[in-house]
């Protein structure tokens, strides 16, 4: 642990030299203050650890500066001195939270000792506080902000934060997260803005398909008084009311054709109109749109603008599903068993061994969102201390399997064959198959049936358009020219 710096605020000037000039013997670094605007001016400026406080100082009580600082700097703790303090003194210091109380005149040997005992719970606190940042990838502070958890170990999830990061620095660059419902592209987004210089200024969060078709304009760019039937006061949009913010914009993909002309002009000008308004309006927002969908698919089908993706499109991050990074389960599994028992008042189950390896061969087609669903309803129906496979709704794996493949074999493949392939890959002890050794087949199959049409085959497949190209390369799947 680093030297602790130390305030010494009392009004006794021969008092705090002395003492400061021991403290700096003891190796501490000792800080002076009289009076108690110069205290307040030393606490601004420099990381303090521990402020030792008169209670009598020149025209303010020193308890109420024990009030302030509390709240002001929650971290720093505070040692009472006085040559006048009674019971009464002492049971007000100590509930308005000094860590504990001396009364003058001390020895050196005392203060030193106090000073110690303080010293050994800050480290202890320090400890506390990376125990409960462990596996989370940002700090409790950020957590706090963004009010999400973000827990992960894994390549990929690193390397995730590392893109919002880098996104947060640069303020005014528009960002595309892509990935499959529950996998927290939300988090991500907040992370930006929470991370970013804009982070105290709003955090405007819309999903695009909850908002009706004749509200759509008025939501986005607001309207004035009278302008359509209810327009009853003047009203600010979602363009207007991100300035100087950041516009989430959730499932873009399911904004309709009409408003993307409208939304691409505002993007590119950082100007909007109210709707019954003719004089323009400047905002600074930045975009942080989301989608689950393919865009590139929907450009082809004519539903969504090429050029509105281009503005989006700045900095892309996909986040991969939870079954692509199954490093992630376990840490998950162990916050979430922690968090949610505590959050619904219920002891800490054990976790048995065999609830982790089953879920690691699970597809999670819900991602965290159903992981985290999994563990609030195995915490309530649980009736013991230790939660089993039993507690987990996990699909029966060789049903999972004979249906996946049975799915793709194309027609000329009789249903014979199919339960031979299926009975052959049980006979491989079925709780450890990995779908991943057999999916370059599984694709094949796919684009085989579809005639080599890949986006019927990402369909087929259940996957993203994207996420299939990247499995044909991943495989060297060959394709016909």
């Amino acid at each position: 642990m680093n030297k602790l710096n130390v305030l010494i605020l009392d009004d006794e000037k021969r008092f705090t030299e002395e003492l400061a000039e021991f403290l700096q013997d003891s190796g501490f670094v000792p800080y002076e203050a009289n009076t108690g605007s110069q205290g307040l001016l030393t606490l601004q400026s420099h990381p303090i650890d521990l402020l030792i406080l008169d209670v009598r100082l020149p025209g303010i009580n020193g308890l109420d500066i024990l009030k302030d600082v509390k709240v002001a700097y929650p971290s720093m703790e505070v040692i009472v001195v006085s040559a006048h303090g009674d019971m009464d003194t002492v049971i007000k210091a100590m509930r308005l939270g000094a860590i504990d109380y001396l009364r003058k005149p001390f020895r050196h040997i005392d203060i030193r000792i106090a000073i110690e005992r303080t010293q050994k719970f800050l480290l202890l606190q320090r400890e506390m506080k990376q125990l409960e940042e462990k596996n989370s990838l940002i700090s409790k502070s950020l957590e706090e902000r963004i009010e999400r958890h973000f827990i992960g170990i894994s390549p990929q999830i690193k390397e995730i934060l590392d893109l919002a990061m880098t996104a947060s620095d640069f303020e005014d660059t528009n960002v595309l997260i892509t990935g499959e419902s529950g996998t927290g592209k939300e988090n991500i987004a907040r992370i930006i803005h929470f991370a970013s210089k804009r982070k105290d200024n709003i955090f405007c969060a819309v999903n695009s398909s909850a908002i009706t078709d004749s509200l759509l304009e008025s939501e986005f760019f607001g309207h004035k008084k009278g302008s359509f039937t209810g327009a009853i006061t003047d009203k600010k949009g979602f363009f207007e009311i991100s300035d100087h913010g950041t516009l989430f914009l959730d499932e873009i993909a399911d904004m309709p054709m009409n408003l993307q002309a409208k939304m691409l002009r505002a993007i590119e000008e950082k100007k909007i109109t109210r709707v019954g308004e003719t004089h323009q309006i400047e905002t600074d927002f930045r975009i942080i749109s989301a989608t689950n969908h393919e865009l590139d698919q929907l450009v082809e089908e004519k539903r969504f603008r090429l050029d509105l993706i281009h503005r989006l499109n700045t900095l892309h991050i996909h986040i991969p599903p939870l079954r692509e990074r199954i490093e992630d389960i376990e840490p998950l599994l162990e916050f979430y068993i922690d968090y949610l028992s505590k959050k619904l008042n219920k002891p800490i189950p054990r976790l048995d061994n065999d609830v982790i390896q089953s879920l690691n061969n699970y597809q999670f087609p819900g991602n965290v969102r159903e992981l985290k669903n999994m563990v609030e309803r195995a915490i309530i129906l649980s009736k013991g201390n230790t939660l089993t496979i039993k507690d987990f709704p996990v699909k029966d794996k060789s049903k999972t399997v004979a249906a996946f493949f049975s799915k793709f074999i194309p027609e000329t493949i009789t249903d014979t064959q199919v339960r031979e392939k299926t009975k052959s890959q049980q006979s491989n002890d079925i709780q450890t198959f990995n779908l991943e050794e057999n999916e370059a087949e599984l694709i094949l199959l796919a684009l085989q049936k579809c005639n080599y049409n890949q986006n019927a085959a990402a369909i087929e497949l259940g996957i993203q358009r994207m996420a299939l190209s990247r499995k044909i390369q991943k495989y060297n799947i060959p394709l016909p020219t």
